[in-house]
């Protein structure tokens, strides 16, 4: 009887214990978030709630497993194991506590200052995500290590291991040669302030918006829903346009090929007209000029302002369709037009020239009105 209530003792015990310590620390944690609104910190906490549980699970489990007498034979493969749960565990509890106060800094920074500064705080945000994988790296790599540390062969290969690290580290570093660039050139753009998760960016003829930063690649989300992944060591070895640095604020163009006889004052009135009655306009500035004249047409330019690359599109898009609506309705003569005339004939073998109709030239009488008679 009682080798049957001892592992159950122990067992249970530590299982019902660790689920009331579980949820009294989460109801703490849920109560402190109802009466504090103004900080995220303690919501997210509670992410943490089930490596937390497994953290005290293995750790009663390890220091009350002997008392149980349960599987005699497999003791030391059951604590190996508890061990590597117990190490596992604590990091995934690590990094949940470091994301939490990382991610409650960076909203009460971002709560401050999204509307004076939106730029900064885009820039906050890309180290903060760097940081935090940064620590999720080294946290895997210290529990990794940990776990094969308890491991007695590993234990007696370290000596070796470490005699062998000289040439094991130029091997890899040849052998990562690109990742190390890519990581080195991920540090460089967070801290370099080039670009930024949410700037507005131009890469390879693709418009897009910066999605995800990592160490490694980064990602564009294009207008048409597109993601374009590519090496952040292309952002530090060629050029690119931001849209985003400095101040958000853009002037763009808006082109037509337009007729010479085209009423360029009065394009002029009617896109001050536009501008006013479309509100993505900033009220900046304006202007249309000629710019470049051809044969058969004139191009005409005109300048416009927006507070940002979206509303840029929006003001360059409407001032388009409404002045090519408004000449086709008001001006169609401005429009461009093919000139044509009537085709030349070669001479018959008798000597004339035929005409387009069928009446020889020699049969017409032409007037000084300019018209002519058969």
């Amino acid at each position: 009887m009682e080798n049957l209530l001892r592992p159950l003792i122990v067992v249970g015990g530590s299982v019902v214990l660790t689920l009331v310590i579980g949820w009294a620390s989460d109801f703490l944690l849920r109560k402190a978030d109802e009466r504090h609104h103004e900080t995220p910190l303690w919501g997210l906490l509670r992410r943490g709630r089930i490596p937390y549980q497994l953290v005290l699970l293995a750790a009663l489990l390890r220091g009350s497993y002997d008392e149980a007498q349960l599987l005699e034979a497999r003791r030391e493969g059951i604590g190996q194991a508890l061990t590597l749960v117990l190490i596992g565990s604590t990091a995934w509890l690590v990094i949940r506590i470091a994301a939490a106060i990382v991610e409650t800094s960076y909203s009460r920074y971002a709560s401050a200052r999204a509307h004076r500064d939106p730029a900064r705080v885009r820039r906050v945000r890309t180290q903060v995500t760097l940081i935090m994988r940064v620590v999720s790296a080294v946290v895997g790599v210290v529990a990794a290590a940990s776990m094969l540390l308890t491991f007695p062969a590993f234990r007696a290969a370290g000596a070796s291991l470490l005699a062998s690290a000289g040439i094991l580290g130029i091997v890899a570093g040849v052998a990562a040669q690109s990742t190390l660039s890519n990581m080195f050139a991920g540090f460089q753009i967070a801290f370099g302030d080039m670009v930024r998760m949410g700037d507005t960016v131009v890469v390879d003829g693709e418009w897009g918006t910066v999605e995800e930063i990592t160490l490694t690649f980064l990602t564009v989300n294009t207008w048409d829903e597109r993601r374009i992944t590519m090496p952040v060591s292309y952002f530090t070895s060629k050029p690119f346009e931001n849209w985003s640095r400095g101040t958000p604020q853009m002037t763009g163009t808006v082109f037509w090929h337009l007729d010479h006889t085209a009423p360029v004052e009065a394009m002029r009135d009617k896109l001050r007209d536009i501008l006013r009655e479309c509100p993505a306009w900033d009220g900046r500035a304006y202007n249309l000029t000629v710019t470049d004249t051809t044969p058969n047409t004139m191009q005409v330019r005109a300048l416009v302002t927006a507070k940002d690359a979206d509303d840029i599109w929006t003001v360059r898009v409407t001032v388009r369709e409404q002045m090519v609506r408004w000449l086709a309705d008001e001006h169609p003569y401005a429009l461009p037009r093919v000139n044509t005339a009537d085709a030349v004939l070669p001479p018959s073998p008798d000597g004339h020239r035929p005409s387009p109709d069928g009446v020889p030239h020699q049969q017409r009488r032409y007037h000084s009105s300019g018209r002519t008679e058969r």
